[in-house]
């Protein structure tokens, strides 16, 4: 990996001043930082050229189409997906559950089926599953969490059921950092012939993703979390089920032919891809791909953990301040409460410091519930963050401690 000071100066945002304070940006789970090169590449579409995909015979669209179709095959050789037919353009992991929760809905559910999701959902895990339980007359079954926020496996196993039709479980906890075992789970659901659908959102910018090994049926993730554009997405689908699954939306460009008395879908990746996609961003995704690999995701996993192992020594070690969420197995987010102050009087003070974090339920009221709060304060890490940076959060949160007490 290259020097951590020739890396921050690849990311604009983090040389950004507020108040006179340099930020120290730890919301990486909301949103990561671009590069520039993800930036410039976005800005060469419209400077250079812009025009619609698949739809003209000019040699601007033959140019757009070309790296616009050059980065879904970058993203299925990241996730070492078998066919780029596999990979759908969406815009965000919220829009590919969903689009998998009607769509497989519309073809596999029927009223007493059963769903399995867990206790550490974020609510785009669980809301468009219960919109489906309710249009189908389906139920959805919930696998309960320890203390320490790590499934419990026992309790999966025997909700397994002749009933249950499919398993969409987190791989990373958002809210927790907790990565769940989620090759373990996938085999065991096909031991019973039930698909899979991984949440990746968290997953994808920590871990080194293998569709393959994971073995997995449908997998999610968002290109901004991974350094790219805002308003990409991704959904890997595995083809015997994305061939007999209804599109979700209808319109231009998924479509072989049209009448008013029948339309015919186009093949996939096409079928699910209705109007003008994000083509600037996913050109722009396609190049953050290329700056992750650059970097090797190997070498960025490795220094997550020495930020995660510098920054749990650091908050363990402040008086009033308790972790929440210690599983064995996580990647570098901290969620965390202040003993007698709230979450968002800490977090306010803590911008007045320059320190971003992020403070609440995030998005997982169920799981902040499960484990008797009303929300935390999180501090998420990711590879251009450094050891001084972990000083001034831990230097912040006693400055916090000190005007309560």
């Amino acid at each position: 990996m290259k020097d951590i000071i020739e890396i921050r100066k690849d990311f604009p945002l983090l040389q950004k001043e507020i108040g006179g304070r340099r930020i120290v940006y730890f919301d990486n789970a909301a949103t990561t930082q671009k590069p520039i090169c993800v930036i410039e590449a976005v800005d060469e579409v419209y400077r250079s050229y812009n025009a619609n995909v698949h739809r003209g015979v000019h040699v601007l669209s033959d140019m757009v189409s070309e790296a616009y179709e050059n980065a879904r095959e970058k993203i299925r050789d990241f996730i070492n997906a078998s066919k780029k037919e596999e990979i759908i353009f969406t815009s965000g992991t919220t829009a590919s559950i969903n689009a998998v929760a009607f769509s497989f809905g519309e073809r596999y559910i029927k009223p007493g089926d059963e769903i399995i999701i867990s206790n550490l959902e974020h609510h785009s895990n669980i809301v468009p599953w219960q919109m489906m339980c309710e249009r189908k007359g389906a139920r959805l079954k919930v696998i309960p969490v320890t203390d320490r926020g790590e499934i419990i496996m026992e309790k999966y196993v025997k909700l397994l059921t002749e009933k249950t039709k499919l398993v969409a479980i987190t791989q990373v906890s958002n809210a927790l950092g907790t990565i769940v075992p989620v090759k373990e789970v996938t085999a065991l659901a096909h031991q019973l012939g039930i698909p899979v659908l991984i949440d990746g959102a968290q997953g994808i910018q920590h871990c080194q993703v293998d569709i393959q090994e994971i073995g997995c049926d449908f997998y999610t993730f968002s290109g901004h979390k991974i350094y790219g554009p805002a308003g990409t997405g991704i959904l890997y689908g595995r083809e015997k089920y994305l061939e007999e699954m209804p599109p979700w939306h209808g319109g231009g460009d998924m479509i072989k032919s049209v009448s008013f008395e029948k339309t015919v879908y186009n093949d996939l990746p096409f079928k699910f891809e209705a109007g003008t996609p994000n083509y600037p961003g996913f050109i722009g995704l396609g190049r953050a791909i290329d700056y992750i690999r650059e970097l090797g995701m190997e070498d960025i996993s490795n220094r997550e953990k020495r930020l995660l192992d510098y920054a749990t020594e650091k908050l363990s070690g402040i008086d009033r301040v308790k972790i929440i969420g210690n599983a064995a197995e996580k990647v570098s987010v901290i969620s965390f409460v202040i003993e007698g102050i709230h979450q968002y009087d800490a977090g306010m003070i803590l911008d007045k410091l320059g320190i971003a974090v992020r403070t609440g339920n995030h998005c997982a009221q169920p799981l902040i519930e499960r484990l008797g709060l009303e929300g935390t304060i999180r501090a998420s890490l990711c590879f251009y963050n450094t050891e001084e940076e972990i000083d001034t959060l831990a230097e912040g949160i006693r400055k916090v401690i000190r005007m309560f007490y």
